[in-house]
């Protein structure tokens, strides 16, 4: 008889790369794996994750502390999860308790139950119905609630309301004490009916395409949708969702950004006759708790999140699709730094179900793995319908003079485009109105006091909707010098603090220079400008989107928000303002993104019947690199970047992982890790892992912390692994190490 468990093991959320053993409490339930406890740590009480039960520890029973409580009578994470991410700790070299955090919404973090609350609504009772126009006159704010209800039948969450009506709730109070408003409860994830929206026609590529997908069902297979943009990617998904959803099972839908979930939820609703669920960093705590719980009792049958959505505990999980496969966002970049599409595609390995992986321009080591046969290509080489690709045109900038950044060509196609009541996307990947300020007289360019990199100019041009929904800017609501590094800011300075000179001015455009230029060319345009700043407000995106569907906007000014995943059917003209951002960097990958970038975002031109056109402005109109957007052939790029990725050995011909470090005091950084690289040569008996010497980061200094790297690199996974297990027990002991903030990042995407 074997003997009971008297210990279990904890993940507890701490950076020490290890589990905790604690006693169990004698008569109570051992808590199975996936469970939450409540734990002594120190001075403080965590929640922690069971990770098992054992009979055996390292400590003397006498030395280990006991659980206080177990909070969970089933386990919230299950096995196959489990398994996951203790995969995924070991991958990324990550404390476990840290990794198990970020399975678990912040509600369940702080111990909170594993249940979600209904949402609360407001409708007006029959009472409030039937009450005269002025018979709230005295109360303005009250009057305004019921007037706003009146037109909403089913009543309206205090999330809604507070976008249409500020400082409500005590309004609302006294309006329910009268009986005029009652409160209803709906489950936290209502159901939605199908609505109206017609399938339609699949194109020969389409069907073919998911047929393979469905082919795949009940087994591991990793399949590579390579899509020309406009090809129909999502109608695929869709197809694949509903056969999915009509068996009873689920499907996760990760996507690289948060704006891209409106369009896609909306449009999923309109087709699905089941629940769908949303997971991303703008719900608030409870809204996520909700979606993630809906999810792990398959109540929702479809979950679209960004990269934490990965490891959403989902029972019934058939089919995952990663859209955008190729997107950098995938990639957490602090902390706990997974890749959200390899995890993804581990999970789909684990719980032996398919993974699709959709993009127009896959990352190139997707498009080696289709090449070598590990994963199956699927290809939709034609737009859908009558749809075209989009004529383009490079625009040489040493021979054309530019107007505040749009050359004459450029600004001659918008004009067409406004006449003809077409709508028009310019797409510049810089944020603000200048990128420097700069002083004429002596040269002084305002320099951030926290990083090795210049302020950004912003003015914040105010707008107003005037008749015709137009915007105007009508007053610059402040003139701030702002850094995109660290987020400092600092007053726009009235005179130069070098010369004393006034001769300041803001050097280079910026979205928002854009925008101002673009009102004053053409003052009958309605402009609207998406980016990290116009939208910072909750719903102001999709309020912008919904304007330009509605076709309340003529030109859109953007970021790479807008480069991928947005349908305009009436958008036939894309400029694209300085395509040379990012062509020579010391990034190898540098090539690849600005390619897919520019393939993107070339994308949005002429998607339904009218013929589209693209304008890219360059200075190096020669640059093997256009061609392929040229010519409309992304495969083109893929087969001469992958030759040279080879002969560099670079990946997906090597394997990578980065040091780094940082610290306050300015060669801390660069001691850590000359010690770590002589660890790491104590250990290197065979050519098998390759070092480069320590070398201070590009933006050496970001945020008054001086930063520093170590590239590592190997010619197959399991030797640089190998290697990483043992360097790491040593960096963990080294004592340089503990007078520097370090993390190790695998398989980086960023090289800065």
């Amino acid at each position: 008889m074997s003997a009971a468990p008297r210990f279990a093991r904890i993940a507890i959320p701490s950076p020490l790369p290890r589990h905790f053993d604690y006693r169990l409490i004698a008569g109570d339930p051992v808590p199975a794996p996936g469970t939450r406890v409540r734990v002594p740590f120190g001075r403080q009480e965590l929640v922690g994750v069971v990770l098992g039960v054992t009979t055996q520890s390292d400590l003397p029973r006498d030395k280990l502390k006991s659980i206080r409580r177990s909070l969970d009578s089933e386990p919230l994470l299950p096995a196959t999860l489990m398994e996951l991410l203790v995969w995924a700790s070991a991958y990324y070299h990550h404390p476990i308790g840290e990794v198990m955090a970020t399975a678990l919404p912040v509600m369940l973090r702080r111990g909170l139950p594993a249940t979600a609350a209904g949402e609360k609504r407001y409708v007006l009772t029959e009472a409030a119905r039937r009450l005269p126009p002025d018979a709230l006159k005295r109360s303005p704010l009250q009057q305004r609630l019921v007037q706003v209800l009146r037109e909403h039948a089913e009543g309206l969450s205090a999330a809604r309301l507070a976008e249409v009506v500020k400082n409500w709730r005590d309004a609302m109070n006294r309006l329910t004490a009268r009986g005029l408003i009652r409160i209803t409860e709906e489950q936290c994830l209502p159901p939605r009916l199908a609505g109206q929206h017609i399938a339609p026609q699949l194109t020969a590529a389409q069907e073919q395409a998911g047929a393979a997908i469905l082919a795949a069902s009940g087994k591991f297979q990793c399949l590579l949708l390579l899509g020309v943009t406009g090809s129909g990617k999502t109608e695929v998904y869709l197809r694949a969702i509903e056969e999915v959803v009509a068996r009873g099972d689920q499907v996760l839908v990760l996507v690289p950004e948060i704006g891209l979930t409106p369009q896609l939820v909306t449009r999923f609703e309109g087709r699905l006759n089941a629940p769908v669920a949303v997971m991303h960093s703008g719900l608030n705590d409870s809204e996520r708790l909700c979606a993630w719980q809906m999810a792990r009792t398959a109540q929702a049958a479809v979950v679209i999140g960004t990269r934490s959505a990965v490891f959403t505990p989902m029972p019934k999980l058939a089919l995952v699709i990663i859209d955008e496969e190729h997107d950098a966002s995938f990639k957490q970049q602090d902390g706990f730094r997974y890749h959200a599409r390899d995890v993804a595609i581990k999970r789909a390995r684990l719980e032996n179900l398919p993974v699709l992986l959709g993009s127009a321009t896959p990352a190139l080591e997707s498009l080696h793995n289709a090449q070598q046969g590990r994963y199956q290509l699927l290809s939709l080489p034609e737009r859908t319908g009558a749809a075209q690709p989009p004529r383009v045109t490079l625009l040489d900038l040493k021979r054309l003079k530019r107007n505040e950044g749009i050359s004459p060509p450029l600004i001659e196609a918008l004009q067409e485009r406004l006449t003809r009541k077409e709508q028009s996307l310019l797409f510049l990947n810089r944020r603000g109105f200048a990128p420097v300020l700069m002083c004429h007289d002596c040269g002084w360019l305002a320099p951030c006091k926290r990083c090795d990199a210049r302020l950004t100019l912003h003015r914040d041009v105010r707008v107003s909707r005037e008749a015709g929904s137009r915007e105007r800017p009508i007053h610059q609501r402040s003139r701030k010098l702002r850094c995109h590094h660290c987020g400092a800011e600092a007053p726009l300075p009235v005179t130069c603090p070098a010369c004393g000179s006034g001769n300041l001015h803001g050097i280079g455009e910026g979205t928002e220079r854009i925008e101002t230029a673009l009102a004053r060319l053409f003052p009958q345009a309605r402009i609207v400008r998406i980016d990290r700043d116009s939208t910072r407000r909750k719903g102001s995106l999709e309020e912008k989107l919904r304007r330009v569907h509605a076709g309340e906007a003529d030109i859109l000014v953007g970021t790479q928000m807008l480069a991928k995943g947005h349908d305009f059917p009436n958008l036939t003209l894309v400029g694209v303002l300085n395509a040379d951002q990012g062509l020579y960097s010391a990034d190898f990958r540098s090539e690849e993104r600005l390619v897919q970038q520019l393939v993107q975002v070339a994308g949005r031109a002429g998607r339904a019947d009218k013929p589209g056109e693209v304008l890219i402005q360059t200075h190096h109109p020669d640059n093997p690199a256009f061609a392929a957007i040229a010519h409309h052939d992304y495969r083109e790029f893929g087969r001469y970047a992958l030759a040279e990725r080879q002969t560099a050995q670079y990946p997906p011909f090597a394997h990578l992982a980065l040091l780094r470090a940082e610290s306050p005091k300015p060669d801390a950084a660069l001691a850590f890790l000359r010690a770590a690289h002589g660890h790491a040569q104590n250990l290197m008996e065979a050519e098998v892992v390759h070092l480069m010497d320590p070398m201070p980061s590009p933006m050496e200094r970001r945020a008054g912390r001086y930063r520093a790297q170590l590239l590592v690199a190997a010619g197959t996974r399991k030797a640089l692994h190998d290697f990483l297990s043992v360097w790491m027990a040593q960096l963990e002991a080294e004592k340089l190490g503990h007078r520097v903030r370090w993390s190790l990042d695998v398989d980086p995407v960023e090289m800065y």
